[in-house]
């Protein structure tokens, strides 16, 4: 992981705080850069479910040896996507023995929503609150 990674996974401010949202103000280069890196680790209906899996787990973590048998694919293959959400800053692991557990970080999909959140009260082009809904 870049250290620009680890800077925006490590960012203990309010999403708002470092990045506008889409409907406030355009991305800059770095910003879609970032962003798009999050996106393609998300566009894939494995890592979806894995990072699902994972976020919803109760007590917050989950074995490698839980999510492995809810595929039909490899161990391998399974921990491929999984270093490819670790890289996206989506999750994080530690290995305990023979075994890895996965965590979400909550940093990275606040900061998503955040940046995918109308302000409060503004309307979009073409939404009901404008009349222009065709």
């Amino acid at each position: 992981m870049s250290k620009q990674e680890l800077a925006m996974v490590g960012r203990s401010e309010p999403a708002e705080a470092c990045c506008p949202g889409l409907l406030t103000a355009p991305l800059d280069e770095e910003q879609a850069d970032e962003l798009a890196k999050v996106f393609k680790a998300l566009g894939d209906p494995v890592r979806l479910r894995l990072l699902s899996m994972i976020a919803s787990r109760a007590g917050g973590e989950v074995c490698v040896c839980d999510l492995t048998p809810a595929f039909d694919l490899s161990q391998p293959t399974i921990s491929h996507h999984l270093k490819l959400l670790r890289q996206a800053g989506l999750i994080d692991c530690e290995r305990r023995g023979t075994w890895v557990y996965y965590w979400l970080l909550p940093e990275t999909t606040d900061r998503l929503a955040g940046i995918l959140t109308r302000p409060g009260g503004t309307a979009t082009a073409g939404s009901p609150a404008t009349g222009d809904a065709s």
